[in-house]
């Protein structure tokens, strides 16, 4: 994985990580033997953070993986705190729903399988934390929907948004089969910028994230 960080910097960084609880810290390794991408300790870190500031009511998670994110998060969060998360690749639902079952989370995460933009489309009511790790061309065409969703307050956080730095590079500069994500990439951060509604700062740890408010 490149970084768009000093590798040093991110050594020290993840050095001082108190690390997480046992089941977290055994999927983190099983995913890491697997050349699973999950997010990275930075991440993780401000993802607690973030919830035990915003302590949210509902959690959406674009991007399951293998559940590692999803437990993460439900160990962070308020007591009465629900997660939606949703996952397409079918080969890693399984063991999603294994790793809720031995972390002991069936009950406060819901894993809607299928794609993401259908599932999206047919979500009501609000999710005050919103968390995109999903397939990055794609950002783009669910921002409408997870606007709708978001409530005055509401946090979209964004992963890997930076690409490993290539999206400072003209369209011309990454390799052509990366050239339609990057297009889409530049055009996602852009709206997030400049949406009316959204207050949003990006953020260069781990492979560069986002995280927007949505204006009262």
């Amino acid at each position: 994985m490149g970084t768009i960080v000093n590798e040093r910097i991110v050594d020290y960084i993840n050095s001082l990580d108190k690390g997480n609880s046992p089941v977290c810290n055994a999927i983190e390794k099983e995913a890491l033997a697997d050349g699973v991408p999950i997010i990275r300790k930075e991440m993780g870190n401000l993802l607690k953070v973030l919830l035990l500031l915003k302590q949210p009511q509902k959690i959406l998670e674009v991007g399951t993986a293998v559940g590692y994110s999803s437990i993460l998060m439900s160990e962070n969060m308020p007591q009465n705190c629900r997660i939606t998360t949703i996952e397409n690749y079918e080969k890693r639902i399984p063991v999603a729903k294994n790793n809720f079952k031995r972390a002991g989370k069936e009950e406060v995460i819901t894993l809607l399988e299928g794609d993401a933009m259908d599932i999206l489309k047919e979500l009501d009511g609000t999710y005050d934390f919103i968390f995109m790790d999903a397939a990055k061309g794609q950002y783009i065409n669910f921002l409408p929907e997870l606007l709708r969703l978001m409530p005055a307050g509401g946090l979209l956080i964004s992963d890997n948004v930076l690409q490993e730095g290539d999206i400072v590079e003209s369209r011309y500069g990454v390799t052509r089969r990366n050239r339609t994500i990057h297009t889409r990439m530049r055009e996602y951060i852009y709206t997030l910028t400049h949406a009316e509604q959204l207050e949003t700062s990006i953020v260069p740890i781990g492979d560069g994230i986002t995280l927007s408010v949505k204006k009262g």
